[in-house]
């Protein structure tokens, strides 16, 4: 008897709204890191911290109530979302670099690829870590028991 068995992988919505959320605000603090740059001619730094620090506000707030639907405290979970995205973009990028070094070293690639290979891994870790985070940590399901 050959049973054919189909292997169904489902994302949450929540992790389609999260990604939905990561472009926009990429968008926007991209944009406004351009608008510093070159309309008002801002130096590098101040203009990436700029749109950077505006496009972790949006995400914030739109991960807050598009992706996870939270009504809790902001002042309980904004600086949450701060520690997340802080220790999410350290370890993703930290181990993308070693993860990067190790295998570029075993293929016959270039050198000069690494930063770049660390890059393109470290940003798939830290969507899952960011996300992950978030979900847990900073937006958790509250869970309301029946005799509340």
């Amino acid at each position: 008897m050959d049973i054919k068995r189909k292997v169904i992988i489902t994302v949450p919505h929540t992790f389609l709204r999260f990604l939905l959320v990561g472009m926009i605000n990429t968008v926007i603090g991209v944009g406004t890191t351009f608008f510093f740059l070159h309309l008002f001619h801002w130096n590098y730094w101040w203009s990436t911290f700029i749109g950077n620090s505006i496009g972790v506000v949006v995400s914030f707030f739109l991960n807050r109530s598009f992706t996870f639907q939270d009504t809790g405290d902001i002042s309980r979970s904004f600086p949450r979302f701060l520690l997340v995205t802080l220790l999410s973009y350290f370890l993703a990028y930290g181990l993308g670099l070693l993860l990067a070094e190790r295998v570029i070293a075993l293929l016959p690639i270039p050198g000069s690829w690494i930063e770049s290979g660390a890059v393109l891994i470290g940003a798939g870790l830290y969507t899952i870590l960011n996300y992950t985070g978030h979900r847990l940590f900073t937006f958790p399901r509250v869970k309301k028991s029946l005799h509340q």
